[in-house]
């Protein structure tokens, strides 16, 4: 394996070399789906009114240089994430005080919450939970000479999206490496590039599969299904697509639908008797019922998705059905920003108060000296992955944090976050001062202030609605993990399965805050792994 890339890497392209590249791209991606829907912007609705048109999504024409160490590091944590977040979505005391912490600052944090309890009076009727996640992670570098860590961005616990993409795009550059960069001018050959295999589509759809299979047979006369629960006007539908295809690919035989989540109560309905398994009658299928099994979520993760009451019944009415739901409203709930901010922030005193994460990854009864050793190795490889974290609330670290928010020198370093998905939400340096000012302090404590990471400068080339950038760019390494467990256990017990499940690498210019692909910000990229560092079982390959 090389420890290095050319000097060059990635090399200038001439005219024609770019003229080859941006056909060779836009060919291969039209064939193989790495699309979405095109913006407005681009394509009107007048022009496309069925929506029968795609466009290439932007990717990088090169992987971009990654730490080998690092993307290791990413892969090594993810499955004590998984632990981790599985414990956080079991522990109720716990993330009631983190709402209570938000307040009435977060109405939709509240609301999430309210379908909780409203389901708990009544009582669960499944217990099992499955997550398909992913940790996202920038690589941080103070100096050239320093080494480079891996440090969270944020953790997602629902709407994980991209692993059907980022497995083809990690295709496209492997295609490329093999057939298109020994031509150029300043050629690249097969062995100068490590490649990381990445699966994330079928490591995703194994656990959707997984918990169709946990969830047992068909309580009613009916066939069993999976939902893919969507939102209206879905532009980023080859994702899903690629993900549903492997959760239907041979040998399973499992009927896989898309429900957009207005839909919900249109058409789905709860069977009788105390079971409450959801029944969903296709509308273009009107003969057809099926018991739903697995309810995936890539939709309701925002309040743009609940504009009305209605919108809240219907999440109640999934939330209290028997199907496994990917995710629970307490595992939503497990991954807010204040979740995260209270696992980073380290203990006043170290030495007498043990950290938060001792609270969801311990030992039984502190006899069990192997599981011991296994918390202390999991809590210690979570903790080499923090950033610097803090809150806005009246605690004496939300003072300090308030402090650095207003101060319009010290602020230059951090990142305003609330508790939203989806890219665009994040205010930056100098706005952070006038932002706070704008709203009433009683909702600052809904907001979290992270400490920006320091990447080290990387180069790449984005093709871009068949336009070429060439520039500085910022690489963002999202792990995917899928977990299934039970949630009457404690402490992550209760796990039927734990997996690392692939890798996206999302990149943007250097002069972009956001990084979000389908909001327009970043793009698609794979990583050319470099540097060395520990790479037992990662499935890197030379192409």
């Amino acid at each position: 394996m090389p420890s290095t890339l050319p000097a060059n890497y990635p090399p200038d392209l001439t005219a024609s070399e770019s003229e080859r590249l941006v056909e060779v791209v836009k060919d291969w991606a039209a064939a193989h789906g790495l699309s979405v829907r095109p913006p407005a912007t681009v394509v009107s609705a007048e022009t496309d009114p069925v929506g029968i048109l795609s466009t290439a999504v932007p990717v990088t024409i090169f992987p971009s240089p990654f730490p080998q160490i690092c993307y290791d590091q990413g892969k090594v944590a993810q499955k004590a994430y998984n632990e981790l977040y599985a414990a956080i979505s079991q522990d109720e005391e716990f993330l009631a005080q983190i709402v209570k912490n938000i307040g009435d600052s977060d109405d939709f944090i509240t609301e999430l919450w309210k379908v909780h309890l409203k389901v708990k009076e009544e009582g669960y009727a499944q217990h099992l939970s499955l997550g398909l996640f992913r940790s996202d992670y920038m690589v941080h570098q103070t100096t050239p000479e320093a080494d480079p860590q891996i440090k969270q961005v944020e953790f997602n616990t629902i709407a994980s999206s991209f692993g059907g993409l980022s497995y083809q795009t990690s295709a496209l550059h492997k295609y490329l490496a093999i057939n298109e960069y020994a031509l150029l001018e300043q050629p690249i050959s097969q062995g100068q590039l490590t490649l990381p295999t990445n699966l994330s589509a079928r490591g995703l759809a194994a656990g959707i599969k997984q918990a169709f299979i946990a969830y047992g047979h068909s309580a009613t006369p009916h066939p069993k299904c999976v939902i893919f629960l969507v939102q209206d006007g879905e532009r980023n539908v080859y994702d899903q697509r690629h993900l549903e295809y492997e959760v239907q690919a041979p040998p399973s035989t499992i009927p896989v639908f898309r429900l957009p989540f207005s839909q919900i109560k249109q058409q789905t309905h709860l069977a009788e008797g105390d079971g409450r398994q959801l029944l969903f009658s296709p509308p273009q299928l009107p003969k057809h019922t099926f018991e739903v099994a697995v309810v995936y979520m890539r939709s309701g993760y925002g309040p743009g998705d609940y504009p009305d009451a209605s919108a809240w019944e219907a999440r109640y009415h999934i939330e209290r059905s028997a199907a496994i739901k990917c995710p629970s409203v307490l595992t939503q709930v497990a991954g807010t920003k204040k979740v995260q901010q209270v696992l980073a922030t380290p203990p006043s005193d170290p030495m007498s108060e043990p950290s938060i994460l001792r609270r969801f990854i311990g030992s039984d009864d502190g006899r069990n000296t192997r599981r011991i050793h296994h918390a202390d190795d999991t809590i210690a490889a979570l903790q080499r992955t923090f950033t610097n974290i803090y809150p806005l609330d009246n605690s004496t670290a939300g003072q300090k944090a308030r402090a650095i928010a207003l101060d319009e020198d010290r602020c230059q370093s951090y990142v305003l976050k609330p508790q939203r998905e989806g890219g665009g939400n994040n205010i930056y340096r100098s706005a952070i001062p006038g932002f706070l000012k704008s709203m009433p302090e009683a909702h600052w404590g809904a907001y979290i202030l992270m400490e920006l990471i320091t990447p080290p400068p990387v180069h790449n080339t984005i093709l871009r609605l068949g336009k070429l950038e060439q520039g500085g760019v910022i690489c963002e390494l999202g792990i995917y993990g899928t977990c299934l467990w039970d949630q009457r256990e404690k402490q992550g017990h209760g796990i039927v399965m734990n997996e690392q499940s692939g890798y996206l690498l999302r990149t943007k210019g250097d002069k972009s805050e956001e990084g979000g692909v389908a909001a327009g910000f970043g793009c698609m990229d794979s990583c050319a792994l470099v540097g060395g560092g520990h790479a037992k079982n990662s499935g890197e390959r030379h192409v």
